[in-house]
């Protein structure tokens, strides 16, 4: 189905299903339309299961699930508010979201849904339960003609064809390891670097003659292995030495006699493309185990024709990388995550261009622009900046391929197309993608991938056109230059006159655990701003791509660490590329998990990143934001929509309210504080030590109610220490601890053992307390109230000076949408900067009635919280089980703030997080212009 043909079957579904919806009598026959008729499921009976049981306290029904797409239903009858509670038949009232929610946690966990989805029949809410907290994705009934595209995780599954390549590649990458094991043995001096190049290179060569008797490259099936097996173990590595000095030579340069002499290895073809060229490769002496693991497991047992290029590439370099080898993980990124940089960059489009061309109604203009099209896709031109085994590059390339081959069918008709023997009907070409690597294996990884996968391609073309085409000796070549891409000059790899797209993932090095290198290599790009030799090791990509654009038409777009676009990274960046380059962000994805590894999942938080130069035309720019996607006139560096402002660190308050501060900082190797066991036994023993123990509070103590002492010995006589012995022992092992330190302050502090190396603790009263890392999971970062006697950590933020008004502004939801705008993050949790985040937040200026509400509320919320006396914060804002006390509280709050700010209902910031940020960004700007004007 092409996508005019799906535009136009969602906007006949949605007239059809115009002003219907009765609950009971039509949810099954609307989504069995909706699957069918709209996104081309064959027989949807058999993809969606309606009516399963579900065992509450009674039995319910869930009204739709689909188990290919982890999907869940909860289906509403029309004009039924989605927002509103419903009473449920167990007297609860419960929202339909809430309802699915409650369902999901009585299902087993393999069944747990990614999506929820609910629907009134004129509107979906979806839910992506990775992110159960967020804003739902609205798409209207009215609007699916131009929106079908939103509701298409209802139905991808993943190619299972795709999984097949995923699971054969990670397969072959193992069977290579296996190999590469057994030879590394043989080598005499296996640590040396000549034979480390020799033991890789000998594993390319091999895999690619392995999967070229699978393919049909050599000619018939088994044609390498049949050589092989010719051999006793002895004469096994003479017979390759003289196989891989054949495959790089032309037939007319061969030995005339070869035919007669041995005519199994005369009907190997010539290959070039000089991976065989090297004749200094040290091959070591086989064994029977080396003979019999080529043979069979990786031979006879194994189709290597089926592997993914993109994959196996990474895999295969993986698995041959001394670094990777050791941490246990193959590393690959999927071609799905691959296909969130190149979709939005350049696939699309071209994608989109096709569809319209081929919807062109006359035949002879329909083909003169097919054919111009794929003349464009011929000429377009790619590089990517940190290679590693090609893997962008590689999707980009069948991903064109693949395109190319639809214009072929179109073209052809379904005939047998003719073409000489001068002309191939292939026009893209690998020789289309450049590269630069640091790792000289995995450039030669690289191109052994873009080879496999122009095989793969050129037999797909040849079931469309039924002609054979041939692909040896090897006509093209991947220009993937091994080098620092830092310090290499872009425009010798390849001119900016000719290229079109910039692309890659640069290697995920946040700032501190750059080496002195990486960190000059960043540095000397940016020059002498503040915070150069702090940036994230990406941000020289960035420099490099923004300083290669400049004048050009060129389209970028990275994988970044996540923190480029949060704290106090941003300015320095961005405020550079934007001033120097004038450079402005086309799309972006907001944090996700980038998951690159086959046997070890890594976890790493990043944002995708597409940008360009300014220029007079004005153009829609795209946020994607845990499925939710959204256009914007502008995308500002902290990837909100709003003007390219720059939060910077401030050491005083911007609207002069109290100063929040860090608690006390032990710095004391432990010696200081007490768990309760500990305290019970020296109060037993030393009874005089009461007085001076104090309860003692981090922010994971603050959040789970972990109960943990201190000895506070702030005024401590020498007398009373004179009759504590375990206690001095403990002062003396603190001395010793800071002694040791290599930090000159801590050593100083060595003359004060009794006393925390910092003191904050605030002597009367009560102090807003809130944890200075804080999960990422939850709406609301938690703040309270501690007396002084219980003293905070330097891992609690302080507030000695505070009351229920500023108390309920940051329990709200304006202030916690301003953290996860501009906080700094530890993978997935908020990091809260006082001179980032709170010293620059914009506070409202309330009338007395507001404020008085914004103090009704706020205690509420205390209220709330002391009707589960045992439970902990981080049980209460658990979104999954927050009370609904609790969550009734904080919305009244959120409702009370909202209209101090004048956000009142109705306006866009009421209702989305990010406008809401934007307006507290203009607010922001207002305040800053109104500070320096004074």
């Amino acid at each position: 189905m092409t996508t005019a043909q799906q535009q136009q079957a969602a906007k006949n579904f949605a007239a059809y299903w115009k002003d219907k919806g009765y609950e009971k009598g039509e949810s099954q026959p609307f989504w069995l339309s909706l699957l069918r008729d709209v996104y081309g499921v064959e027989r949807p009976e058999q993809f969606i299961q309606f009516e399963e049981q579900v065992h509450l306290d009674h039995t319910s029904f869930i009204d739709g699930t689909i188990p290919a797409t982890h999907v869940l239903i909860e289906q509403k009858g029309l004009g039924k508010d989605l927002n509103k509670p419903i009473k449920q038949s167990d007297g609860a009232l419960l929202t339909p979201f809430e309802q699915a929610k409650r369902y999901i946690l009585e299902l087993p966990v393999s069944q747990h849904p990614r999506w929820v989805v609910t629907c009134n029949f004129s509107t979906f809410y979806v839910y992506d339960m990775e992110r159960p907290r967020g804003e739902p994705e609205i798409i209207e009934l009215a609007n699916l003609e131009k929106e079908y595209y939103r509701l298409q995780f209802l139905v991808d599954a993943g190619n299972e064809h795709l999984k097949r390549e995923m699971e054969v590649s990670i397969a072959a990458g193992e069977i290579v390891g296996l190999l590469y094991d057994a030879f590394y043995k043989q080598y005499a001096n296996p640590e040396s670097e000549h034979s480390l190049k020799s033991l890789n290179k000998l594993c390319v060569r091999l895999v690619f003659c392995l999967y070229a008797e699978d393919a049909g490259i050599f000619g018939h099936h088994g044609m390498f292995h049949d050589y092989l097996k010719g051999f006793d173990t002895r004469g096994l590595r003479k017979g390759l030495v003289d196989l891989f000095r054949v495959l790089d030579t032309k037939p007319q340069d061969r030995d005339p006699y070869l035919k007669d002499d041995n005519p199994e290895l005369a009907a190997f073809p010539y290959v070039n493309g000089g991976l065989f060229s090297d004749e200094n490769i040290e091959i070591p002496p086989f064994t029977d185990e080396i003979r019999n693991l080529l043979l069979e497991k990786a031979s006879e047992n194994f189709n290597w024709s089926e592997i993914s290029p993109t994959i196996f590439g990474a895999v295969f370099e993986s698995t041959l990388n001394p670094e990777t080898r050791r941490s246990g993980g193959m590393h690959y990124t999927s071609i799905e995550n691959i296909h969130k940089v190149i979709d939005p960059l350049f696939l699309d489009k071209l994608k989109t261009e096709f569809d319209e061309i081929c919807a062109i109604p006359i035949e002879r203009s329909r083909t003169a622009k097919l054919r111009t099209f794929q003349r464009k896709l011929a000429s377009l031109t790619f590089l990517d900046p940190a290679c590693g085994s090609g893997n962008f590059l590689t999707e980009t390339y069948l991903s064109l391929r693949r395109l190319e081959n639809k214009i072929l069918v179109e073209l052809s008709h379904g005939q047998v197309t003719m073409y000489s023997a001068s002309e191939s009907p292939i026009q893209v070409s690998i020789s289309q993608f450049y590269g630069i690597e640091i790792n000289d294996f995995a450039v030669t990884v690289a191109k052994t991938a873009l080879w496999i996968a122009e095989s793969q391609m050129m037999k797909e073309t040849e079931k469309i056109l039924l002609v054979p085409l041939e692909f040896l000796p090897l006509k093209t070549n991947a220009y993937i230059v091994e080098g620092n891409a830092l310090r290499v000059d872009w425009e010798s790899v390849v001119s900016k006159s000719k290229l079109n797209y910039i692309m890659g993932n640069p290697p995920f090095v946040g700032a501190s655990y750059c080496s002195a290198s990486q960190k000059q290599d960043v540095s000397s790009l940016y020059g002498k701003i503040k915070l150069s030799n702090s940036l994230d090791y990406v941000a020289g990509w960035y420099y490099k791509a923004c300083d290669m654009i400049k004048g050009t038409p060129i389209c970028c777009a990275f994988v970044s660490t996540n923190s480029i676009t949060q704290g106090e990274q941003v300015a320095p960046i961005w405020g550079t590329l934007i001033e120097r380059f004038n450079i402005e962000i086309d799309f972006a994805y907001k944090t996700f998990i980038w998951e690159s590894e086959a046997s070890s999942k890594a976890h790493v938080h990043v944002v995708i990143i597409g940008f360009s130069i300014k220029n007079s035309k004005s153009k829609s720019k795209i946020v994607y934001d845990n499925g939710l996607t959204g256009e914007y006139e502008n995308i500002n560096p902290y990837l909100i929509d709003a003007p390219n402002v720059f939060i910077e660190s401030r050491a005083t308050n911007l609207c002069k309210m109290p100063r929040i501060i860090h608690g006390s900082k032990p710095s004391d190797g432990g010696n200081l504080i007490l768990s309760r066991e500990e305290k019970d036994f020296l109060i037993k023993s030393e009874p005089l030590a009461e007085k001076y123990i104090r309860k003692y509070s981090g922010g994971v103590d603050f959040l789970r109610n972990q109960e943990r002492y201190c000895l506070w010995l702030v005024g401590a006589s020498p007398s009373d220490l004179a009759k504590m012995p375990l206690v001095r022992k403990r002062v003396e092992a603190v001395r010793q601890s800071r002694l040791s330190s290599s930090a000159k302050a801590t050593v100083q502090k060595a003359d004060t053992p009794t006393l925390f190396f910092t003191i904050t603790q605030p002597q009367t009263g009560m102090m807003l307390v809130g944890p200075q890392v804080s999960s990422g999971k939850r709406k609301y970062i938690p703040f309270g109230f501690y007396s002084h006697e219980i003293i905070a950590s330097d891992k609690l933020l302080i507030m000695p000076d505070s009351n229920l008004f500023i108390f309920g502004i940051m329990m709200s939801n304006c202030h916690n949408a301003w953290v996860r705008a501009f906080a700094g993050r530890l993978k997935s949790d908020f990091t809260y900067s006082v001179n980032i985040v709170y010293n620059n937040f914009p506070w409202p200026t309330p009338t007395e009635q507001q404020k008085a509400k914004i103090e009704q509320t706020a205690q509420a919320i205390l209220d709330a919280r002391a009707l589960y006396p045992d439970s902990s914060l981080a049980d209460l804002y658990d979104d999954l089980t927050m009370p609904p006390e609790l969550r009734k509280a904080h919305q009244a709050n959120d409702r009370a703030v909202m209209d101090a700010y004048g956000f009142t209902k109705g306006t866009a910031a009421r209702t989305s997080e990010s406008a809401c940020v934007a307006e507290l960004m203009k607010l922001y700007q207002q305040k800053v212009s109104a500070a320096q004007s004074k």
